[in-house]
């Protein structure tokens, strides 16, 4: 349930089209759903804007197409992070309308009213190879609400490829910036815009990469002082906070 769900339901018992005690069985899940081997937080979207989301890695198939659906019966958007071909096949038979996005291992189920998009986020890649961590930050961020633009391989190796993006840039209200190798991508484009930059190393490179300790070292060092980084490969982390960014800009 989030706020906009909440104001409607006290609206209906407002107009006398909801008892009380109908009301009250709507919320008896709140704030949060006990099913032993997890406490869904439904409570999370009234508190920090947001909904919960499900962490599927180390959730067995079974458990997280429970979760999943527990989620969606209470009508907000639905998401769940690296999740498996079998946890997805598992999530779809129990909510077919759900979505695999493979290359993010997301699955989503938006269940909100069309609306205008609240900020704008811009997602960049340094090279294809990155594009997990960004498939993943872009789906978050739409799925959250902002509109987001996609700017894949357009790392420092070829800067002209990112140079032609200037304009587009500069109507973002929050940059994340996934990049392997040395990291260098997000140093460059923190020197080109005037809004955060979120940094997602990613877990790309040959050997001295350290699978992506390098870049994360690299950003963390970064001399443009609008640039802020993730833990590696964590596209939604660096989702999340970019749409509060671009949600209170928006406002």
């Amino acid at each position: 349930m989030n706020k906009t769900s909440l104001l409607e339901l006290l609206a209906e018992v407002q107009r006398g089209t909801l008892t009380p005690e109908q009301a009250s069985g709507r919320l008896a899940n709140l704030p949060f759903e006990d099913l032993d081997y997890a406490k869904i937080d439904h409570h999370r979207s009234l508190r920090n804007g947001l909904p919960e989301v499900i962490y599927a890695a180390g959730k067995s198939p079974e458990h997280t197409a429970e979760i999943f659906a527990r989620m969606v019966a209470t009508g907000i958007d639905v998401l769940a992070t690296r999740a498996d071909e079998a946890t997805a096949t598992a999530v779809l038979a129990m909510t077919p309308a759900a979505k695999y996005h493979q290359p993010a291992r997301a699955i989503t189920l938006r269940q909100s009213p069309p609306s205008e998009p609240r900020g704008h986020v811009a997602v960049l890649c340094a090279g294809t190879s990155d594009l997990p961590a960004a498939e993943e930050a872009a789906i978050t961020a739409e799925l959250f609400g902002a509109q987001v633009t996609r700017l894949y391989d357009v790392g420092v190796a070829g800067i002209h490829r990112l140079l032609a993006q200037r304009d587009i840039l500069a109507t973002a209200n929050a940059v994340i910036v996934c990049a392997g190798m040395e990291g260098a991508l997000p140093s460059v484009v923190g020197g080109l815009v005037a809004v955060p930059v979120i940094a997602v190393p990613t877990s790309v490179g040959y050997g001295a990469s350290f699978s992506g300790a390098a870049a994360l070292l690299g950003m963390l060092n970064s001399c443009s002082p609008n640039v802020c980084v993730v833990n590696i490969d964590n596209g939604f982390g660096a989702a999340y906070t970019a749409t509060l960014i671009a949600r209170a800009a928006h406002r």
